[in-house]
């Protein structure tokens, strides 16, 4: 990734427990979506990978996953799986030509090089092959708990987003790929948490590590009292994201 790749495992690297402790898990109807649309199964590369989530995934329906980041860190909160190989790397995957049928990058395209990383997505992928990448911004529970996130989002951490924040605002749109496009059906990220777990998934962002070494602890608590104040009982709540999804084969 050169600059970029080093600036993309800088933003995560010093907290990936709490990003492998909070980020929510996507569907299973997403990874069926993909592989019914992916020539073979047997060799997937997840770019990106952080923690390993999306390889995890992909172990259970393909026969060999290569996952790859450029953070030491978040492959190292990566669980081990038999037909998963982990590798610090940033767009050289070291797959031979025409080997992999599907390639996907879950909430990280936006840091990319594009032109390095599909030259390298040419080389390896197979005639037909799928490209994916999906993400998620902003969460939904109700109307007065998304007023106080969407305040922090877009005030209290606003000056602390990384410039490439807005190509995942802007669901991917913006960014010029070289695909011919799937529609993808409508899709959610879901999940069950504890007013914890949610507020950690709000520690896990980087502009929330950037904001606490900048400001301290300080303007997160005063979040986090808002927070438990919009959530009333602390009893479990649903969470859901709306899926950015783009995904296709190479033009």
């Amino acid at each position: 990734m050169g600059d970029a790749g080093a600036h993309f495992a800088h933003l995560f690297s010093g907290h990936a427990a709490t990003y492998a402790a909070y980020r929510p898990r996507y569907p299973d109807a997403l990874y069926d979506w993909l592989l019914a649309h992916a020539p073979q199964r047997a060799q997937a590369w997840d770019v990106g990978t952080g923690n390993g989530q999306v390889a995890l995934a992909l172990a259970a329906r393909c026969e060999r996953v290569l996952a790859t980041d450029p953070s030491a860190e978040q492959l190292a909160a990566a669980p081990a799986h038999p037909r998963v190989t982990y590798r610090e790397a940033t767009y050289d995957s070291g797959l031979p030509e025409a080997s992999v049928g599907l390639v996907t990058v879950g909430q990280a395209l936006h840091w990319f090089d594009l032109p390095a990383f599909f030259a390298e997505v040419r080389r390896v992928m197979v005639p037909g092959g799928l490209f994916a990448a999906f993400a998620y911004v902003h969460s939904s529970v109700d109307a007065a708990l998304d007023r106080v996130t969407r305040q922090y989002h877009d005030v209290t951490c606003d000056a602390y987003w990384a410039p490439e924040h807005h190509l995942i605002r802007s669901e991917y749109r913006t960014l010029d790929l070289p695909i011919v496009e799937l529609p993808a059906p409508r899709m959610f990220v879901e999940a069950t948490m504890t007013l914890a777990q949610y507020a950690g998934f709000f520690r896990s962002w980087s502009a929330t590590q950037r904001l606490l070494r900048a400001e301290g602890e300080a303007p997160v608590l005063a979040f986090e009292r808002e927070l438990a104040a919009a959530w009333g009982d602390d009893v479990p709540r649903l969470v859901r994201w709306p899926l950015i999804v783009r995904a296709g084969r190479l033009a």
